[in-house]
């Protein structure tokens, strides 16, 4: 008997032993140790009963599996059978017997990117190459005769029979004029990165161009390790500067003649998007005005440019762009999203423009909009209906009866359709559980697991992990917040533990989700040295109406500041926190957030951390500054009154500072004039630069250095 119990005495310290086992950095920022599983290259074929996937390796392959099944049929094209050709990126033409492929991909921006492409044909297995450059925005005309493509600012067209390359347009010059593609203020804040569209007869190519001429340049100095810098400068528009000029042309391909869309006013205004009609060959061109609060959409006659306002839409505040315009097959009417009633729903419109009815109703938002089922009358989308903090599938008829949840786990849950809507992959998690990716029927019956994120799930069986937890409290002003708190496994509430409260705060953003992800086994990796780590949602973010979303209009970071440190009195009250303890980080905008809280909150936030942090506004691109604060000359308070570097002098814990220096997105000339202004106010921080690294500020060890950097100082100053 003595035995038996010191054998299970053994065996009970030998558990908990593995269950305490420390997590590495290295296993978070380099190893990969912690990835859940997703399903890459994800496209449903034609037939809609089969889809393929990308799959990675040393050999990389296009595959071909049977929905219902799961079965692999086939391997379409690996890359050994082709020259050992590295498989980035791919699309399938409209019969799948092409497949143009992307290779030797290299990043430009945010989205942008350039490759050289190929085409394969499945059946005569032969391979040829559009370009011996690399090129951007290469697609298949939908009858699959050419491959068009954008090199230097031009559009181009490739025969794919004779392999005879045809000139589109010809005023393209780097910096001066794009032709097909889109400057980078378009491709970052509107998402627009292919500026070019084929009509569906493949007889027009309607496309951008933008006259970025008179466009302020911004350099940044590219070291790599060069005895002299190499200097890189591209057109940025700062808030309140000169736009590009942009027109929208319509080439035809049969009779070679090029108009220009009459859709420009003499007040400036955005053209953030472009969409051809199915059958009737109308361009129909969105129209936003410069403060972004005013939206049109226009009828484009193809032969002559001719214009008819279909439909308009004004906002108090601004409209937010998107992608759900969805047409008939017929041409007779289409879809829409707005959140005109106070939360984003979908509507239905006849052509002409006529609303016949609102679709969705409720306090609540459609997140994510699928498609289209014709032949069944029914629409597929994703929402919030549950809680702010969750995202489901559903089901409604277009005339907004029959509704149905499908998704039937609890999280956040995403959606990819078959294209006859028969089925769809669902890819699930929950705050504390990485992804499930399950296949369901229409109906919203689960039918198997593609993949659960297994090795994952095994890996941390070894670690004694805390949970994420959601709470929320009202604040001195009457604002409920939702926030989410992760205590350490050996939690003790007689304890006092020291904070870290994450940041993004953006508008219309959410850090605080029903989702695996937001570095979550870093946070594990806070708890384990003794942190209690908490994120909260400020007014001003999204998931529960535009009311809320809105309300930071024209005094961005004011009301978010007051909700952050809200929270951080809110923490403080709790009897195991240590008030004297509380820091905050954040990056980007949350960078921005965190360096607010410590300069407006220094009676409540000990220290701070900022990574690639706006610190004024002015320093900022137009379409985004504006939409949410119009521009310096209109609204000069909104800008200086909530800028951190007009705050400095209120200074007083710990600070510091991390940049890129090649970041085009946030430039590192906010830090640096931050910088200035600390000096200037006599006030000390810490500052990092990372030389050559972009807004993510990532590549080779440098996440696992930045993160090390951030864990070392809150253990120094918290």
């Amino acid at each position: 008997m003595t035995r038996n119990i010191f054998i299970l005495l053994l065996l009970t310290l030998s558990i908990n032993t593995i269950a305490q086992k420390e997590i590495l950095k290295e296993d978070i920022f380099l190893n990969r140790t912690f990835s859940q599983d997703w399903v890459y290259g994800l496209k449903s074929m034609s037939d809609g009963l089969h889809y393929s996937t990308l799959e990675r390796g040393d050999t990389t392959s296009i595959d071909k599996y049977e929905y219902i099944t799961g079965e692999k049929i086939k391997s379409i094209v690996k890359s050994n059978e082709i020259n050992n050709l590295k498989i980035d990126n791919y699309k399938f033409n409209h019969d799948e017997t092409l497949i143009l492929i992307g290779s030797e991909t290299e990043s430009i921006y945010r989205y942008s990117k350039k490759s050289i492409f190929y085409v394969y044909n499945t059946e005569s297995k032969q391979l040829n190459k559009v370009f011996d450059k690399k090129i951007q925005l290469a697609h298949f005309s939908p009858d699959s005769k050419y491959v068009s493509y954008v090199f230097r600012n031009n559009i181009y067209i490739y025969e794919i029979n004779s392999g005879k390359i045809q000139k589109i347009t010809h005023k393209g010059v780097p910096n001066k004029i794009i032709c097909g593609g889109t400057d980078w203020v378009y491709e970052e804040e509107f998402g627009l990165v292919k500026g070019y569209e084929w009509s569906h007869n493949s007889q027009y190519i309607a496309y951008y161009t933008f006259n970025e001429s008179k466009v302020n340049e911004f350099s940044m100095d590219i070291f790599e390790g060069n005895l002299y810098p190499q200097q890189e400068k591209f057109k940025y528009p700062k808030a309140g500067e000169r736009n590009s000029k942009v027109k929208i042309n319509i080439f035809d391909l049969k009779n070679l003649t090029d108009v220009v869309a009459k859709v420009n006013k003499k007040t400036e205004s955005y053209l953030p998007r472009i969409q051809w009609t199915n059958k009737t060959n109308k361009l129909f061109v969105q129209r936003l005005n410069r403060h972004q609060n005013h939206l049109e959409i226009l009828s484009i006659n193809p032969s002559s440019g001719e214009s008819k306002l279909i439909y308009e839409e004004k906002d108090k505040y601004y409209i937010d762009i998107h992608d759900n315009l969805t047409f008939y097959k017929d041409d007779s009417g289409f879809l829409w999203t707005s959140e005109k009633d106070g939360y984003n729903h979908i509507y239905l419109f006849q052509i002409s423009g006529k609303e016949r009815r609102q679709i969705t109703k409720g306090k609540w938002d459609v997140t994510n909009f699928y498609g289209f089922d014709e032949d069944n009358k029914v629409l597929y989308y994703q929402s919030n209906e549950v809680s702010p903090l969750a995202k489901d599938v559903y089901r409604i008829n277009i005339w907004g009866k029959s509704k149905k949840k499908l998704s039937d786990l609890k999280g956040t849950n995403n959606a990819s359709f078959s294209k006859n809507y028969s089925y769809f992959i669902n890819t699930n998690s929950n705050a504390n559980t990485p992804n499930t990716i399950n296949l369901h029927n229409v109906q919203g019956q689960k039918i198997r697991t593609i993949k659960n994120s297994q090795q994952l799930r095994e890996t941390l069986k070894n670690y004694d992990l805390g949970e994420k937890e959601f709470f929320n409290f009202k604040t001195e002003q009457g604002t409920k917040l939702n926030g989410w708190m992760m205590k350490p496994a050996n939690f003790d509430s007689k304890k006092k533990y020291p904070v870290l409260m994450y940041v993004y705060g953006g508008p219309g953003s959410q850090t605080v989700t029903d989702s695996w992800g937001g570095n979550y086994m870093w946070c594990q990796l806070l708890l384990q040295k003794g942190y209690i780590v908490v994120s909260i949602d400020n007014r001003g973010t999204g998931g529960r109406g535009a009311k809320f979303k809105k309300c930071t209009y024209k005094e961005l970071g004011k009301l978010e500041t007051i909700d952050q440190i809200e929270g951080a009195k809110y923490l403080a009250n709790l009897k195991y926190i240590d008030p004297t303890r509380i820091g905050i980080w954040g990056w980007s905008y949350g960078g921005y957030m965190s360096s607010l809280c410590i300069l407006k909150g220094s009676t409540f936030f000990k220290t701070a951390i900022a990574v690639a942090p706006v610190t004024n506004w002015r320093f900022y691109d137009t379409i985004y500054t504006e939409r949410y604060m119009q521009t310096p000359d209109e609204n000069p308070n909104g800008y200086d009154l909530n800028s951190p570097i007009n705050h400095v002098d209120s200074l007083s814990g710990n600070y510091f500072l991390i940049h890129g220096s090649a970041d085009d997105n946030v430039h590192v000339q906010n830090t640096y004039e931050m910088v200035n202004a600390l000096v200037k106010a006599n006030k000390q921080f810490d500052l990092f630069i990372y030389p050559d690294k972009n807004h993510s500020i990532y590549g080779g060890n440098t996440r696992l250095h930045l993160f090390t950097q951030i864990t070392d100082y809150i253990i120094k100053n918290l």
